[in-house]
């Protein structure tokens, strides 16, 4: 029964307090950088730059890792993304990525109401209530399609709150709203295409922290908002 208080409580939350702001609610957000840590090593950074032009909204992402062992390189990953808003809904995106040499892409464009994929891994249309599965919005627990950003590909998914959470990332505590995030397509947790964990500040309800286990631990920890 809790549980399921706290869930309302977070429908709740997000649809009156931004439910006419959406992407707006981070207008007054110019940078976000995150740490990216493998086996809680850092390998590399994503950041987030954030930009408002006319009635236009731009979200400039970059980043990039390298994972190594004993001087011989084992996954060299960058890439380099841009969304673009208009009315708080999507209507442009494009992303360029290196992984080990091997590129994938993927542009997604809105027309006549609906979004058309173009990507390394799909190619087609979807609901133009999904959206790019870049973590930093957090509107991304409340819809029931992703778009990978780095391949295009459609991913039903399901979330679950899992309550409130107090952590630490460099010493600074925040107090969170933890989700778990996973692929709505019956297969073990192991297999499954998305099975990801995901932190948001309670107040500011902007993303502290992500993690998921891919041969080793994975995770994004905010280091830096301006």
């Amino acid at each position: 029964m809790k549980k399921y208080f706290f869930l309302f409580f977070i429908i709740l939350l997000f649809n009156t307090k931004f439910a006419s702001s959406h992407v707006s609610h981070y207008k007054e957000v110019k940078f976000l950088k995150y740490g990216l840590f493998f086996n809680n090593k850092l390998i590399g950074n994503h950041v987030f730059n954030f930009k408002q032009e006319g009635d236009l909204f731009y979200v400039n992402g970059k980043g990039n890792f390298k994972v190594d062992k004993l001087g011989v390189v084992l996954m060299d990953y960058k890439t380099e993304s841009q969304e673009i808003y208009k009315d708080d809904q999507l209507i442009k995106y494009s992303s360029i990525t290196s992984q080990n040499g091997k590129e994938k892409f993927a542009k997604v464009i809105k027309k006549n109401n609906q979004l058309y994929v173009d990507g390394s891994s799909y190619k087609g249309e979807t609901e133009n209530t999904s959206m790019i599965g870049s973590w930093w919005n957090h509107e991304i627990v409340k819809i029931s399609k992703q778009i990978s950003p780095i391949s295009g590909r459609v991913i039903k998914q399901k979330v679950r709150f899992l309550g409130k959470k107090d952590i630490l990332i460099d010493g600074k505590k925040y107090n969170t709203l933890h989700f778990h995030l996973f692929s709505d397509d019956g297969k073990p947790a192991k297999k499954k295409k998305l099975n990801i964990n995901i932190w948001y500040d309670s107040k500011t309800l902007l993303w502290v922290k992500a993690s998921y286990d891919k041969i080793g631990k994975w995770e994004y920890r905010l280091k830096e908002v301006k």
